[in-house]
């Protein structure tokens, strides 16, 4: 079967030629080899010695997440086969690998299918990698699952955090109760008497306050002694 042949041809080729990491990660600071530089490298190579690289997709998934800002991703996985077909005899090696991708627009799909192909490539052709078009030219941050923020709208979250930034100001600027008067009012605003979804924001802010323990204190504190206030006039 002179499939592997061809196969053990472009390997031999790559090996002398390599393909550098001429495209960087902007977010993130690291330097990969984007699916344009695969192509270029390949495209040659293929036809020169007879090989043709033929994709199938098997399955595709698409799951909508959130990004810690509130926006929308799409997160896309799939499921491909490559049929390496030798063209002088027919012959043919078949891989199969998986591609996965995120974007805030239409393009996860194409990402994920060019994530495959590469790793597909990368893994036949022994080409050595390291870790919008291209899966790897972009980083998103994705909000856990069970972040409470995800249980709120747009316009509630953007609420929320803007009480939150309010409350950690004034709570800088040495006001207290101010502070406290902010997380209270958008409680109030965004649950409209809802106890449940009060609890909820409440948790969501909690969760924004982390890296603030001192503020965290002192909301404490004023909880309870309004707490305390209301048992008494009760």
């Amino acid at each position: 079967m002179n499939v592997y042949k061809a196969i053990t041809a472009v390997q031999a080729d790559l090996a002398k030629s390599g393909i550098g990491k001429d495209s960087e990660n902007k977010f993130d600071g690291y330097k990969f080899r984007g699916i344009d530089a695969v192509y270029n490298a390949l495209a040659p190579l293929l036809a020169k010695h007879g090989l043709c690289i033929l994709p199938r997709m098997l399955t595709r998934t698409c799951e909508e997440r959130q990004s810690q800002k509130g926006g929308a991703l799409f997160y896309v996985t799939v499921e491909a086969e490559f049929d390496m077909v030798c063209a002088e005899d027919g012959s043919k090696h078949t891989v199969r690998t998986f591609g996965e991708a995120m974007d805030r627009g239409d393009k996860a799909t194409n990402k994920a299918m060019s994530a495959a192909y590469k790793y597909a490539a990368f893994q036949t052709f022994a080409i050595p990698t390291e870790g919008d078009n291209d899966a790897d030219a972009s980083s998103h941050e994705v909000a856990a699952k069970d972040d409470p923020m995800a249980a709120f709208s747009r316009h509630e979250q953007s609420l929320i955090r803007k009480a939150a930034q309010a409350a950690i100001q004034a709570f800088n600027e040495g006001n207290e109760y101010s502070a406290y008067e902010e997380v209270t009012t958008c409680v109030e605003a965004v649950s409209k008497g809802d106890f449940d979804k009060g609890n909820m924001v409440r948790m969501a802010l909690w969760g924004i306050f982390a890296p603030h323990s001192a503020l965290r204190t002192s909301l404490k504190k004023h909880a309870e002694a309004e707490r305390q206030q209301q048992k008494e006039t009760a």
